[in-house]
């Protein structure tokens, strides 16, 4: 079903109900999508699979990275919490995007994501007509360490922590900001593929823990580790894989 510029689909994926919804682009109708898709769904999971520019110079084009949490650089969450509010990816659904990462065989980093509330200006890009406020943006974020640049998953992630519902992001790494370099053609298409992959078998994995009987997030948690082959204590590193 389509409204707009909102499309929506369910279907089953390998045993487990499922619904893919586009959104647009931007916090505003992430906003829009959450709070309708809430009113009619109880303890739902989100995870959004998409598109963003890399901001470190070791995440090449077309890997793919997990968003730990995003850099609210929007103010359409400043109408639901505190400007320092934090936007933090559930943790089970972070471990389960890695975990399929790793079992696909797929390149991918793991860190923070900044959340922009446009494409141009906002995410710092020159252009020849408009005047651009923070044009050194995307540097000032890559020295932060800041793992990508995006539009949506701030919103994402606070609007569902504050449902108590969980949330993460997967994203493919589709321009690289540290030289301007794009992907297109097959790479494109090829990198869009994988990054679908890895979030629907992610998505299934949280299922099956869900389905096994888990009751509560700890213990979710560990079962996602221990099928991943984790020891407990063991830390990961945020610079990549």
């Amino acid at each position: 079903r389509s409204n707009r510029e909102i499309t929506t689909a369910t279907g089953r994926y390998r045993g487990m109900r499922l619904s893919c919804r586009s959104t647009g682009m931007g916090t505003d109708n992430v906003e829009i999508v959450l709070a309708e898709v809430m009113e009619i769904t109880d303890a739902a999971t989100f995870v959004r699979i998409g598109s963003s520019g890399a901001l470190q110079p070791e995440i090449a084009l077309g890997d793919l990275i997990v968003s730990t949490g995003a850099v609210r650089l929007e103010n359409t969450t400043d109408f639901y919490v505190h400007p320092g509010f934090p936007a933090v990816a559930h943790r089970d659904v972070v471990s389960a995007l890695e975990r399929a990462c790793r079992d696909l065989g797929f390149t991918y980093h793991v860190g923070l994501t900044a959340t922009a509330s446009g494409f141009y200006a906002p995410q710092g890009r020159a252009m020849r007509t408009l005047p651009v406020r923070y044009p050194e943006l995307a540097d000032e974020l890559r020295r932060q360490r800041v793992a990508n640049l995006e539009m949506e998953s701030s919103a994402l992630f606070v609007l569902a922590h504050l449902a108590g519902l969980r949330s993460g992001t997967i994203c493919a790494a589709y321009a690289q900001r540290t030289d301007g370099t794009f992907l297109d053609g097959a790479a494109k298409e090829a990198a869009e593929a994988r990054c679908i992959d890895a979030g629907l078998a992610g998505i299934h994995l949280l299922w099956q823990v869900d389905t096994d009987g888990g009751d509560t997030i700890a213990a979710r948690g560990n079962l996602v580790g221990r099928q991943a082959g984790w020891s407990q204590g063991t830390s990961g590193d945020d610079a990549g894989h």
